[in-house]
């Protein structure tokens, strides 16, 4: 695996790792808070429900932590074992874009670029996702019917899943 995708692939895991502890520690502030207020009479009712949000709120960042975590490791696996295709990028709607790998001729009926939509609903993601519209990038199959993009000086991987046509 060449050092940019190992980078890359690096930094997802970060991401996924940074999710992960904020979800543990909210969810251990929450626990203290209760039970540091159980004993007490005449609780707030606003210290209640800060304590449950924080439970809540640290879970379901633990979940969203522990899947990037999955994620990148199945990624790595995947990208071992196939080679990156160089192409292009081309952004139809926020989240929509096509990779055409080099070599494609849209003359050719037979050729056609991969239709894609991008896995993550972070607004951070899709913004830099629509700066690449017609940028180069190299693209693998993971599996499943995903597919995962970089490009030079981009510093991560985005995960994509093919649109299926109807």
């Amino acid at each position: 695996m060449d050092p940019e995708t190992r980078a890359a692939l690096d930094a997802h895991r970060t991401g996924a790792l940074r999710w992960l502890a904020g979800g543990v520690t909210a969810a251990v502030l929450g626990a203290l808070l209760e039970a540091t207020t159980a004993g007490s009479t005449g609780r707030p009712v606003l210290v209640e429900f800060a304590a449950v949000a924080l439970v809540l709120v640290g879970l379901i960042a633990s979940v969203v932590g522990i899947g990037g975590l999955l994620r990148t490791w199945r990624w790595r696996r995947a990208l071992a074992g196939t080679a990156w295709q160089h192409g292009r990028m081309w952004i139809s709607e926020p989240a929509i874009m096509a990779f055409e790998p080099a070599g494609y001729d849209e003359q050719d009926p037979d050729d056609a670029p991969v239709p894609l939509r991008l896995l993550s609903t972070a607004l951070w993601r899709t913004r830099a996702v629509q700066r690449l519209h017609g940028a180069e990038v190299r693209a693998a199959p993971v599996g499943g019917g995903h597919w995962v993009f970089t490009a030079d000086g981009l510093g991560t991987v985005y995960g994509a899943g093919v649109v299926r046509r109807r």
